[in-house]
């Protein structure tokens, strides 16, 4: 019976690692969206009632895998490897996570490059507010505020308190939200939140119009609200410095099949829609998220002497040189050139000493060429391209640059020549001089 518990122990041990999911990685060069993704309600009856924005990451080949918050084996990872690429959290009144999750282990599953869509309502708890606040998000103080807009509401609570509203203030990115312009109004009913303006990171990609403002219905105004107009953030969108990306929405129900599939009216127009704009708002702005739009990489770069192609280990200074480096587009299927007239490299030693904008074949290929300054000593070949809505790049290469040895100057300097024959003329002068002053009588 003793020699049979070691294989019994083994045969647990495997048939534990079979059931538990694969590891996770961030991105593949094949397919940065073959993922996993971890979907946390408070309620399973959410899976059916948001059943058209779930179905519809299913059909583009995501694996979804739903979990209540406060489930006891709630875990991102196992034995240091993640366990999923994306995290939605559609858990707004959770107050505890259950298992070994908290709010510590959701902002390291974003800074480990991961990626996450957080959804609440006016039940949002402490919990789901900190991890919003942690992203850039700080939603309205008051518990029981949400945004009022006496304006732009939708025709379908005009005998309401007017917190349905319909908004079509987007971002102005087709990068974050597709090509094809949404134009529905998108119907929200949730609370408000405001961004740091000088956060660079976060952007607002649905605003509330200038007469909106943050107030708890059912009471009487007592004093200015903290949020007002433009600057309350209904949708906002952050992509960390480490490319993970975070969409971040105050209204749960911006997501149900409801709103998705509900007809719409703004106040003050006459134009009904069949269907509002969500769908097309969240599908894409979740493509957004996944990184099936605007994910960049770049691969084969490479730099050589004018005429050679073989990299060398060190310059020379007033050497010609070229640089190319190849950037592709991931299309949802396939990587494809990107096409860009605004990548730049920098020759760098402490401040960059040479700044040239790439030109490009519009087949991926971007490549300058330039002089190697006047100046030895360690440089580096840097690339750091940013752009709104796109994964940023940041390629770095150092490369020594010497001076000129004794034996490589020229032996004749043109631009000495005047003084070479000031010498001469001087000595010449001199020995006619010497002639002319000993033989003269």
């Amino acid at each position: 019976m003793a020699k049979q518990r070691p294989s019994l122990l083994l045969l647990l041990s495997l048939t534990s690692l079979l059931l538990s999911p694969p590891p996770a990685f961030s991105f593949s060069d094949e397919s940065p969206t073959a993922r996993r993704i971890l979907v946390l309600v408070d309620d399973l009856a959410l899976r059916s009632s948001h059943s058209i924005f779930f179905d519809s990451l299913v059909s583009r080949g995501y694996q979804l895998e739903f979990k209540l918050a406060d489930d006891p084996s709630l875990s991102l990872q196992r034995y240091g490897q993640f366990l999923y690429d994306g995290l939605v959290l559609f858990a707004p009144s959770v107050s505890r996570f259950g298992g070994s999750l908290d709010q510590s282990k959701v902002l390291e599953f974003v800074d480990a490059g991961h990626d996450l869509i957080l959804a609440v309502d006016s039940n949002a708890s402490d919990l789901v507010r900190g991890i919003a606040t942690d992203s850039g998000a700080d939603f309205d103080e008051d518990p029981e505020a949400v945004v009022i807009d006496h304006l732009s509401y939708a025709v379908s609570d005009a005998d309401g308190d007017h917190t349905l509203i319909a908004s079509d203030n987007l971002i102005k990115s087709n990068v974050i939200l597709g090509d094809k312009a949404i134009e529905a109004p998108i119907l929200f009913r949730g609370i408000g939140h405001s961004v740091n303006p000088a956060n660079t990171l976060v952007l607002k990609a649905l605003t509330a119009s200038p007469s909106a403002y943050s107030a708890n219905p059912k009471t009487k105004l007592s004093s200015p609200p903290s949020l007002t107009g433009s600057s309350i953030s209904l949708v906002s969108v952050m992509q960390a410095r480490n490319n993970a990306r975070v969409l971040i929405s105050g209204s749960l129900e911006l997501f149900s099949n409801r709103f998705l599939r509900s007809s719409v009216q703004k106040a003050g127009s006459k134009t009904i829609y069949d269907k509002s704009g969500n769908e097309q708002f969240v599908t894409e702005a979740a493509k957004w998220v996944f990184h099936e739009r605007g994910h960049l990489k770049a691969v084969n770069v490479k730099h050589n002497k004018v005429g050679e192609t073989t990299e060398p280990g060190i310059y020379r200074i007033n050497d010609d040189l070229e640089y190319s480096v190849e950037i592709y587009e991931w299309s949802g299927k396939r990587w494809e050139p990107y096409v860009a007239d605004d990548v730049q490299v920098q020759f760098f030693m402490m401040s960059p000493y040479v700044l040239k904008t790439m030109s490009t074949n519009k087949k991926g290929l971007y490549s300058t060429s330039f002089k190697v300054p006047d100046v030895y000593g360690v440089f580096q070949f840097k690339v750091e391209y940013e752009r709104l809505g796109y994964t940023s790049l940041s390629l770095a290469k150092q490369i020594p640059v010497r001076p000129f040895r004794h034996n490589e100057y020229e032996r004749f300097i043109p631009a000495a020549f005047p003084y070479y024959a000031a010498s001469f003329s001087t000595m010449g002068a001199f020995f006619i001089f010497s002639i002319v002053y000993l033989y003269h009588k």
